[in-house]
């Protein structure tokens, strides 16, 4: 019996993408917003959740639209680290605008096949957003992404 075919998915490449955009790394991208704070207290950390798009009808490029939330977190202190927040949201900003540094190839877990970003870019300005839980900054965006597997 042969072993499964794996195909790269919009929640893989844009969290391998964003991996690597310079200021941020692998371990600080997600869909779940870890629980403990300890491990992203310092670097803060970047979640995403696909929300919409529309795969071409005649190529094969997918072109998900992803949100994008950038949060901090000052675990001794009631003062919400704004400013870690919103300079996560602006290394993901100047990312968008690096054409060559975006338009590259994402390596995927084991077993996946690479994809190549073509384009990123923003679909919004980064927002802040206010939380109840006076510890934490939250800036938000949509990430629009053009990709293929290689």
């Amino acid at each position: 019996m042969s072993a499964p075919v794996l195909r790269g998915n919009t929640d893989l490449v844009v969290q391998g993408w964003l991996a690597g955009v310079p200021g941020l790394s692998e371990a600080m991208v997600a869909s779940t917003l870890p629980s403990d704070v300890t491990g992203w207290a310092v670097s803060g950390f970047v979640q995403v959740t696909t929300v919409g798009g529309t795969p071409d009808a005649y190529v094969p490029m997918r072109e998900p639209v992803v949100s994008v939330d950038c949060w901090a977190v000052a675990p001794n202190s009631s003062k919400p680290p704004w400013g870690k927040a919103n300079n996560l949201a602006e290394h993901i900003a100047a990312a968008c605008q690096d054409h060559r540094g975006c338009n590259r190839v994402v390596i995927l877990p084991e077993g996946y096949p690479p994809v190549r970003v073509h384009q990123a870019y923003l679909l919004t300005e980064p927002r802040r957003i206010p939380e109840d839980d006076g510890a934490y900054a939250r800036y938000q965006m949509d990430l629009a992404l053009h990709w293929t597997e290689q």
